[in-house]
């Protein structure tokens, strides 16, 4: 549990769907639906919610899920990570990975790969990012501790301090690796943050058999297959960092 946290954060309060993480999917709640296509690192997992009072649920299902979690503030979400990952032991060899709980499509194997190329002792950051190639929604970001802690101990913007690893590069000299995908996928949005992403996101699983069970290989093939899925969701504009 030292050598990687994977740190989701998680809230309730979200301004265009609120209680999104807890919808229904395949009859589940979608942060649910995430964990299942997470399951071999689940051990590595904390679930980084809010303390205003609103994150019940989520508490409620990572009791039932068994899965840890930590309570931290709303809007300082960089302050949320950094005391997630102290309460669960971080020291100077912990891997943090940074998602959030609007992603139930992930993909482990892109996570997986983000781990592997943090191993390597010069690469300071691994991102699989807005502009890597891949849908919108298969997003990872990997660091280490000592960047989480300096980055905490040093910014003081409000922007810095709610998106995380927005102000890293200006307190850390980082070396840093951009994986991307081998043709511009960017175009598809898997991401829930609309009532329309939360159908295109049904409508994906609907087409996949309703399992979690699938490849990224399988997940692209689809998309391409069913035009029609890009069509629900193709006019939501993303939020800017």
């Amino acid at each position: 549990m030292q050598d990687l946290q994977i740190i989701i954060q998680a809230r309730m309060t979200s301004s265009r769907l609120p209680g999104k993480v807890m919808l229904p999917l395949m009859g589940k709640p979608v942060l649910e639906v995430m964990l299942e296509r997470l399951q071999n690192f689940k051990d590595s997992i904390i679930i980084a919610t809010t303390d205003d009072g609103t994150e019940q649920p989520i508490v409620e299902l990572c009791h039932k899920l068994e899965v840890k979690y930590f309570n931290g503030s709303t809007e300082n979400v960089l302050s949320r990570y950094y005391n997630a990952a102290v309460n669960y032991k971080a020291n100077s060899r912990t891997k943090i990975l940074r998602l959030t709980s609007d992603c139930p499509l992930i993909d482990e194997t892109l996570v997986r790969k983000v781990v592997d190329n943090l191993d390597c002792s010069h690469i300071d950051m691994v991102s699989v990012g807005p502009h890597s190639g891949f849908p919108r929604g298969l997003d990872c970001c990997g660091f280490r501790f000592k960047t989480l802690e300096t980055t905490h101990k040093l910014a003081t913007n409000i922007a810095d301090r709610e998106h995380v690893t927005l102000g890293m590069p200006k307190y850390s000299n980082l070396t840093t690796l951009n994986l991307a995908a081998e043709e511009d996928l960017s175009h598809f949005r898997l991401t829930l943050d609309e009532p329309d992403d939360y159908l295109a996101i049904k409508a994906v699983y609907q087409a996949l058999g309703n399992s979690t069970d699938f490849s990224l290989d399988e997940l692209i093939r689809i998309l391409k297959n069913n035009p029609n899925l890009y069509e629900i969701n193709k006019n939501v504009q993303q939020k800017n960092a």
